[in-house]
């Protein structure tokens, strides 16, 4: 197939195009702010470029990943939230629509309000606490409008090593820079590693199956609980850990308690190919040691 993917130099971007060309497919890939030269410059909140680009390459499938995924920064710059997740996604529905391309939208498990003591279903109705939820929400809505469509949600990425500026990659590095942490225990989640929804969404992608999907690794987990698994698999027994409550790091956006998922439609269909949050954390801990074998002796 020829692929378009949106955000391909993004943390979920860079796993997808590897995975899709390793299975053979063509790949057309697009960023904001490309830095790859064989990748193309486009702005989704541009409607024209994004009509021109989709109309000349005139991809079978469009992958959109292309987002403004800073949650405080959503926060504080609404417009430009509402202009790149339901602005842009809007503009990529119609230009994949007009080519007849099958559209895969990456959504997030942030569109929940984290009251619901147990994971969520897909049929849990969606009630985002803050401004990035809410324009990716507005996202989805756009792309239930499209013809043949898929629409996944995700919680808490993992992924891009160097350039992972995430919950796990900022642990990492404060791992290497203290001997004691602070990290709150009232926020779960449900772990995603780039590597595994990067082969997910290229197996989904591959199948007729549409509507809306999880895809999050098997498993919820707090902050702290991925913390001290962190330190578990780097050998780290000279940092302490000291659970506290979010209160204590105030930030612009409000988080909701719970981003955790259960992918109960790929289960149904014998498509839930995402090994245990445990299992995947360990694997990204082990090719970060690897990478930068100082952090794990400590100092």
């Amino acid at each position: 197939m020829k692929v378009l993917v949106t955000g391909a130099e993004g943390m979920v971007g860079v796993d997808l195009c590897r995975e899709l060309v390793h299975r053979g497919h063509a790949v057309i890939a697009t960023d904001a702010r490309p830095v790859s030269t064989s990748t193309i410059a486009l702005d989704v909140a541009d409607l024209g470029g994004v009509e021109r680009l989709i109309a000349e390459t005139r991809p079978e499938v469009v992958m959109h990943l292309g987002a403004e995924t800073d949650v405080d920064r959503c926060e504080q710059e609404p417009a430009h939230a509402y202009r790149i997740n339901a602005a842009g996604t809007e503009h990529v529905v119609r230009a994949a629509r007009a080519v007849g391309a099958k559209l895969l939208y990456v959504s997030t498990a942030a569109v929940f309000d984290g009251e619901k003591p147990t994971p969520y279903v897909e049929t849990d109705a969606p009630n985002p606490v803050n401004v990035y939820g809410r324009t990716k929400l507005a996202g989805e809505y756009a792309v239930r409008r499209h013809g043949a469509h898929q629409i996944v949600r995700a919680s808490w990425m993992v992924g891009g090593y160097e350039r992972d500026k995430k919950f796990v990659g900022k642990i990492l590095r404060l791992i290497e820079e203290r001997r004691e942490l602070s990290v709150v225990t009232d926020k779960v989640g449900s772990l995603t590693f780039t590597p595994d929804l990067a082969r997910g969404l290229a197996t989904l992608v591959e199948t007729p199956h549409t509507g809306l999907f999880h895809m999050a690794n098997r498993g919820m987990c707090s902050r702290y609980d991925i913390a001290a698994k962190m330190l578990e698999y780097l050998g780290r027994r000279d940092v302490t850990l000291k659970p506290i409550g979010s209160d204590a790091f105030p930030l612009p956006a409000p988080r909701a308690a719970s981003e955790a998922v259960i992918n109960a439609r790929l289960e149904s269909l014998g498509l839930n190919l995402m090994p245990s949050w445990e299992d995947s954390l360990r694997v990204y801990v082990q090719q970060h040691l690897a990478s930068k074998p100082s952090c794990a002796s400590s100092s």
